[in-house]
């Protein structure tokens, strides 16, 4: 066999019961769930900034720049909702590279998997217990969701899952908002198909059980940009891909019809200062169009405490080892004016 059985690792309930979320922080959490939900079904006009690290590669650094963004959330409160990235596992083009904490609690260490989910939930409870910030992530395994399933307010699915039948169908046991990105081809069919399977329910195996879900009307769209056959960037956050995108949730029996824009990624060619740009544009075009005002619910924006990336080993205080990132500043003048548009 190609396979080599190391060992069993505990189950998500194992995990849970040993670092378990505080009573205190299940109810931030529950608060924070409601508000977030509220603006993704129309109850709340407030604007979703999903913003963190490409990669959370290290405790003191995600929680010091979560820490930042909570006292900015302190000043916007009225406009803008902040969900911190904590985003523990990093997909890979080629299976090449740092893969997340999950995989390597230590970037410069072996990959050590029982260590990097106790590590990963002992990161994301004392964000929530240090600034009442609950947390997005992106769902690379499906079977791990159990690990997480308490402690995240907001879940992505990437390019390269969206199409993935075993990712569609866990988002369809969700309680919480889950963003279906566009596949990297930029078709929007697949992914408006990807979140009409996780809004109904269905029936599989999971995890050596046979489950039924009763569907999750929190999936919605995200736009990422897209690759073409010349493996050219083509970004489609502009007011024509955001009024066509609009149509065709109108021809779709979709509840919720929302989409973020992900300003990074193949929307600015992975150039991060773009981002800032690109922002400003989506909030532009939201005010020429109400369709278009009432569709996007959100922007993600990757940025850290220091601007652009590096190699791991380096260990720059606060940077990206993985896709540059916004720096502090920017990303702080940003949603300055992200809440001034709205």
């Amino acid at each position: 066999m190609g396979f080599n059985y190391i060992r069993l690792l505990p189950t998500p309930e194992e995990i849970r019961e040993e670092y378990p979320l505080p009573d205190s922080l299940k109810l931030i959490k529950q608060k924070r769930d409601q508000e977030i939900k509220d603006v993704i079904t129309g109850v709340s006009n407030k604007f979703l900034v999903i913003l963190g690290p490409c990669s959370a590669d290290n405790e003191d650094s995600v929680c010091d720049y979560i820490n930042r963004l909570s006292r900015m959330q302190e000043k916007v409160s009225d406009k803008l909702i902040l969900i911190p990235r904590i985003y523990t596992n990093k997909p890979r083009t080629t299976g090449e590279g740092y893969k997340g904490m999950v995989h390597q609690p230590d970037p410069e260490k072996q990959p050590d998997f029982l260590q990097g989910l106790i590590a990963m939930r002992k990161m994301h409870i004392r964000a929530i217990a240090e600034t009442g910030l609950t947390a997005a992530d992106e769902m690379l395994y499906p079977e791990n969701w159990g690990y997480v399933s308490d402690i995240l307010s907001y879940v992505a699915i990437g390019a390269r899952s969206v199409e993935d039948q075993q990712h569609r169908l866990t988002v369809s046991g969700f309680d919480v908002p889950s963003g279906m990105k566009n596949p990297t081809s930029g078709d929007f069919s697949v992914m408006l198909n990807s979140v009409y399977a996780a809004q109904h329910s269905h029936s599989f195996i999971y995890r050596g059980y046979e489950v039924n879900t009763s569907g999750n009307e929190l999936a919605h769209t995200v736009l990422r940009g897209a690759v073409n056959k010349h493996g050219n960037s083509i970004p489609n956050y502009h007011y024509e891909d955001l009024h066509r995108l609009y149509n065709m949730y109108q021809k779709m029996d979709l509840a919720n019809h929302s989409t973020i824009i992900d300003a990074n990624h193949s929307n600015s060619n992975k150039q991060y200062k773009e981002q800032i740009r690109i922002v400003k544009e989506v909030m532009h075009s939201r005010k020429l169009n109400t369709d278009i005002y009432q569709l996007v619910k959100g922007v993600m924006i990757e940025s850290y405490i220091e601007e652009g990336c590096q190699k791991i080993g380096v260990n720059t205080y606060g940077k990206s080892i993985t896709d540059p990132c916004l720096g502090w500043e920017d990303t702080k003048r940003l949603i300055e004016e992200i809440a001034f548009y709205e």
